[in-house]
């Protein structure tokens, strides 16, 4: 594994986002003295904060799984989760709603789950889903050790044991006739293969390999952080302040300042002059290498393929609007694969979307005022780069529809029980610096996985290391914080 050479006893990490303060906290267990820089006035980066009226909405991802890499970052310093942090498991995970009116719960005890997929759909599909457990377990054992939570720098180096046990798997096939193996209801097949625009893909251009995403979605566990996923950000830099850490909020970063190859100081955007022996950066790849002379950006980030964006809806209400629901709702429309092609290929809104409502309050009622809920709805969408719609005078007519849609999909009163909303575009997102204006950077492609994707070292810049989304491993929660801790080993070995 290559890391950076020379003296690296002073870090500065640009971005408090998860990965950076992932990064902050394994540097720091590993001895080195470590600043963070964040422009915003709170950390936690794009798992951020939003507040109305009484009503605190969480505006970034909500799904979180996989909680012992949260551990893993805290205990580089000798802390424990649950001294910063509570966490509830929640059961059931999903609750799945389909055009035909039946609905499934999607629990992450694999008989249980058997029973429940029984109740629907019948014996057959219930063995297969007992076999389609097994399978994604094997499969995230197997790819997890040797080709995501470990650094890389060269194809060759995936050249293992563990590299043809996937191969015999199945995991370099495409994700939705691996699904159809193991299901032939057609609520299976979504329910468990749903998880591709995760990774920026219809189900019929995914790897095999994502299933792994769908191993922790409906088999490892769903887990929510009392007070929102904006949480686990502010636990993560309290324990890295308590233990020395420099956590400096409302300071951005400007520029990097260069001798040679090496990186020797930032400079804030407040003009001060911090000198660094190496530097982590957080944030979305266009973003970081704005930060470097024009001659050392790399070209290949505008032809690499971004993933669909999404709408984010956030509804602060009064009263019961639903009792139907629970913490996830996924809402499947008729349509299918039609949405894919409309979502990716042609740049078009969903002629019959597909949604995912959360109801926090199900889990955390202390986030909304007494008496009332907050709604997190997701609707994928159209990034920028293929997109052909004009977000500046569409949102509120977006609202509206996707309003229309939930009362028709069971959320009677929905409308006139809105108290607060806000609505976010990929314009917003756009604003933020975020790549095409997409919270989910570039898709999961096979020329932009693993070894392909855009590496965390940088040709030319000796000392500077990448973390987040954009770089390996890729995108969600576990990814990043893994990003994180990747980043750090670079540095520290």
């Amino acid at each position: 594994m290559r890391t950076v050479a020379g003296k690296t006893d002073h870090v500065v990490v640009i971005g408090a986002g998860l990965g950076g303060l992932s990064a902050a906290l394994h540097l720091r267990g590993a001895g080195r003295s470590v600043t963070v820089l964040e422009r915003a006035d709170r950390p936690g980066g794009r798992a951020g904060r939003l507040e109305l009226d009484g009503f605190r909405f969480d505006t970034g991802p909500t799904v979180l799984t996989m909680p012992h890499l949260i551990d893993d970052a805290l205990a580089a310093v000798g802390e424990r989760r649950e001294e910063w942090l509570t966490l509830h498991r929640l059961d059931p995970a999903y609750r799945a709603h389909y055009a035909d009116g039946s609905t499934l719960d999607v629990h992450c005890e694999p008989q249980r789950m058997a029973a429940e997929v029984e109740r629907l759909c019948g014996p057959r599909e219930a063995q297969g889903y007992l076999r389609f457990a097994a399978f994604t377990e094997a499969l995230y054992r197997t790819s997890m050790r040797d080709f995501i939570d470990r650094n890389v720098d060269s194809p060759l180096d995936l050249v293992r044991l563990n590299l043809v046990r996937l191969v015999a798997m199945g995991g370099f096939r495409r994700m939705a006739p691996k699904v159809g193996q193991f299901f032939t209801d057609e609520r299976l097949r979504r329910i468990f293969s749903f998880q591709a625009l995760y990774v920026g893909l219809s189900p019929q251009q995914a790897l095999a390999l994502y299933l792994i995403v769908s191993y922790m979605d409906t088999v490892a566990g769903v887990y929510f952080p009392e007070g929102g996923m904006h949480s686990i950000g502010v636990a993560m830099a309290g324990a890295a302040a308590k233990h020395g850490v420099d956590v400096r909020l409302g300071t951005g970063a400007e520029h990097l300042e260069l001798r040679g190859d090496q990186v020797v100081a930032v400079v804030t955007s407040t003009g001060e002059r911090i000198p660094a022996d190496a530097v982590v950066v957080n944030a979305d790849l266009p973003a970081a290498y704005d930060l470097l002379p024009e001659r050392l950006r790399p070209a290949r980030p505008g032809r690499l393929r971004a993933a669909p964006s999404c709408v984010l809806l956030h509804l602060g209400t009064r009263g019961e609007t639903s009792h139907h629901t629970a913490h996830h709702n996924l809402h499947f429309g008729t349509a299918w694969r039609q949405i894919f092609t409309e979502l990716i290929d042609d740049g078009q809104l969903m002629s019959d979307p597909s949604l995912l409502v959360t109801q926090p309050t199900r889990t955390d009622p202390a986030l909304a005022p007494d008496g009332g809920s907050t709604f997190y709805v997701l609707a994928p969408v159209p990034n920028l780069a293929v997109g052909r719609q004009d977000w500046s005078t569409l949102a509120p007519a977006y609202q509206e529809r996707l309003l229309a849609t939930l009362e028709e999909r069971g959320y009677a009163g929905l409308g006139a029980s809105v108290r607060t909303s806000r609505i976010i575009t990929p314009l917003d997102w756009q604003r933020d610096g975020l790549v095409s204006g997409t919270p989910f950077s570039f898709a999961h492609s096979f020329g932009q996985t693993g070894p392909f994707r855009p590496p965390n070292l940088l040709p030319g810049v000796a000392n500077l290391v990448l973390a987040g989304c954009g770089t390996v491993p890729g995108v969600g929660v576990p990814m990043v914080l893994i990003s994180g801790r990747l980043a750090a080993q670079r540095i520290t070995g």
